[in-house]
């Protein structure tokens, strides 16, 4: 899929696709809010701001307040890309969110998943 298209995504869409996958897999949503938080810094308001107001996926992570440090230990492959050695700044963010939500889903404990 063209980077672009994804950046034009709309974020509450594929926030809703992302609490589905982990509650499908008996996680919830407060912990992907976490996981969310975690990563871009935003409070929990923010967040919920964001889900009621028309704001694409890529402007989402691009106006993340504070971006995790530690984000950079998030390793893997998802969509059969290893997240670390993606070139691209804003697509390595995205799929840094996809990664955590996919360790979410596989059942592993929050303190791993947020690299404590």
């Amino acid at each position: 899929m063209d980077n672009e298209k994804v950046y034009r995504m709309d974020f509450a869409k594929v926030y809703h696709l992302l609490v589905n996958k982990a509650e499908k897999k008996g996680r919830t949503r407060q912990e992907v809010d976490e996981v969310i938080r975690w990563l871009t810094g935003y409070g929990q308001e923010e967040l919920d701001g964001m889900l009621e107001k028309q704001i694409s996926y890529g402007d989402f992570f691009r106006d993340a307040p504070k971006p995790n440090e530690n984000r950079k230990m998030i390793k893997g492959v998802v969509c059969g890309v290893r997240v670390e050695t993606i070139e691209e700044p804003l697509m390595r963010e995205i799929r840094y969110l996809d990664k955590l939500v996919d360790e979410l889903a596989k059942g592993k404990a929050m303190d791993k998943i947020l690299r404590k």
